[in-house]
């Protein structure tokens, strides 16, 4: 969690293994962008950073967090990648909504990192207010899209690692 005492952008890239032959898969909400588009910021900054090559990233959009469950399955079933991010924002309203959008995307992406051999990263804020997803996507707390691409690459490791020979 996003604390005063943790900032989500900070990393050890001489601690991480080489990007260059990972395939990077990465689904986008489309609602709430002006926070959506500030985490994939931070995702693309921090793989480029630590050496992922731009021609193995591929970007998907979907119209809203529920979508990026169906939107990462399809991503594994039809494109290679070693890894998939999911990135969305889903803030709280006055309604039920919220509860039913986030229960569903977090069992959604458990499914898949269960289901699948291809881990799935939970890169969606579920905040409160809209300060607060501003304050996590490149605000005062960094960039929890930073956090995810970091995961990504330790997870897209854990696979090389890990297959069956």
């Amino acid at each position: 969690m996003a604390t005063a005492n943790k900032n989500l952008s900070q990393y050890d890239k001489s601690k991480l293994p080489n990007t260059k032959n990972f395939r990077f898969g990465i689904v986008v909400s489309e609602w709430n962008d002006h926070i959506t588009e500030g985490l994939y910021k931070g995702v693309i900054d921090a793989l480029l950073d630590c050496g992922a090559l731009q021609k193995n990233i591929i970007r998907w959009n979907v119209p809203g967090s529920f979508e990026l469950v169906y939107g990462a399955q399809r991503m594994i079933v039809t494109q290679e990648v070693d890894v998939v991010i999911t990135i969305g924002c889903v803030i709280k309203g006055e309604t039920m909504h919220f509860e039913f959008v986030c229960e569903g995307v977090t069992q959604g992406i458990k499914d898949l990192n269960v289901q699948t051999d291809v881990p799935v990263i939970f890169c969606l804020l579920t905040d409160n207010n809209e300060q607060q997803s501003i304050d996590r996507s490149g605000g005062i707390h960094g960039n929890k899209g930073t956090e995810a691409a970091i995961a990504a690459i330790k997870m897209a490791e854990l696979r090389r690692v890990s297959e069956i020979k």
